[in-house]
């Protein structure tokens, strides 16, 4: 049996300018500042006794072939790491469910790679882990979506992750464990209560493109400032940062946000935060927010037991092998 193991991720700023859209068409390219956190989703591969093929999700498919697979990422996983029978695939996740904002649908197709690569005695690179990812979702499977979510889930850490011309490159920001202790404390994550299609949110064409490609500037430009930020270990110009990248971001699209999302912010806002915006395409999902230490305590007490928060605690393992025996 093989096990994966891969990190959802958190964007701090540059969210967007990874879409080849923006990436190919400015000079300096994209750029998002980014970091995998110790939630997970897991992929388990097992030799099947027959040649049929089973797989678990949030459905069950049992099929003969690999062109019956209902499930996109992984019927195309199968195809391309060379695996057409006798496995039983199942995908389990710390955070059930599309539409948080986490990168949760990237993190899927990384975790099966990795284990049905392992799965055929292979040990594939981190680098092609997600470059293999991004072909399945953006130039298989056609969705609109950047390439951001499969580097940070391949990798790990928090990075500087580079898009253009020349492809994507990662730059690991270093950071002291006392940093890392104090991202866990001042960072929170909470839920909104509501999911939503990415791919939905990406597609809307904009009434304005001057306006939203000047907006794309600007958070391409906060990417710039939170990498430089975080390697100072400046957190609280990070917090007020993502006020700016929100204020910039929900004005790309009218379904990036809504009443409910916005009267959201304002309570967390109005209990001490001193920074917060949503993550990932928008109109749902998990809201990051920056704050002193005890704002958590002040944020449930604020908002009630209905809504789920927890600490950004981050993963510098990326995603990996965490049984193996084919």
């Amino acid at each position: 049996m093989i096990i994966s193991r891969t990190p959802l991720r958190v964007s701090f700023c540059g969210g967007g300018t990874d879409i080849d859209e923006f990436s190919l068409s400015e000079s300096s390219g994209g750029r998002v500042v980014s970091t995998a956190i110790n939630k997970y989703v897991y992929v388990t591969m097992n030799r099947r006794f027959d040649d049929r093929i089973r797989i678990s999700y949030s459905s069950m498919e049992d099929v003969d072939s690999v062109s019956h697979i209902q499930h996109g990422l992984v019927r195309e996983a199968m195809r391309l790491t060379g695996i057409e029978s006798g496995v039983e695939i199942t995908t389990i996740a710390d955070i059930p469910g599309r539409g948080t904002g986490l990168g949760s649908s990237s993190s899927v197709t990384v975790g099966l790679l990795n284990a049905m690569h392992s799965f055929q005695g292979r040990n594939p690179s981190k680098e092609q882990l997600a470059e293999e990812a991004c072909k399945i979702e953006i130039e298989i499977m056609g969705a609109p979506i950047g390439r951001q979510d499969q580097y940070a889930a391949s990798f790990g850490g928090i990075n500087s992750i580079r898009f253009g011309e020349r492809g994507v490159s990662v730059e690991p920001i270093e950071i002291e464990n006392d940093l890392a202790s104090r991202v866990s404390s001042n960072f929170t994550l909470v839920f909104t209560g509501m999911t939503r299609s990415a791919s939905k949110v990406l597609s809307e064409e904009s009434e304005d493109e001057l306006d939203k490609n000047s907006r794309m500037r600007v958070i391409r430009e906060h990417a710039d400032k939170a990498a430089i930020m975080f390697q100072n270990g400046d957190l609280d110009s990070i917090g007020d940062l993502l006020n700016e990248t929100w204020n910039a971001k929900r004005g790309l699209s009218s379904l990036i946000t809504n009443q409910s999302i916005d009267e959201l912010h304002g309570r967390v806002m109005s209990s001490g935060a001193k920074g917060a915006k949503l993550l990932g395409a928008g109109n749902g999902g998990f809201l990051l927010v920056y704050g002193d230490d005890g704002l958590r305590e002040d944020l449930q007490i604020e908002l009630g037991p209905e809504y789920r928060m927890f600490p950004l605690e981050i993963d510098f393992s990326g995603s990996v092998i965490i049984h193996g025996n084919s």
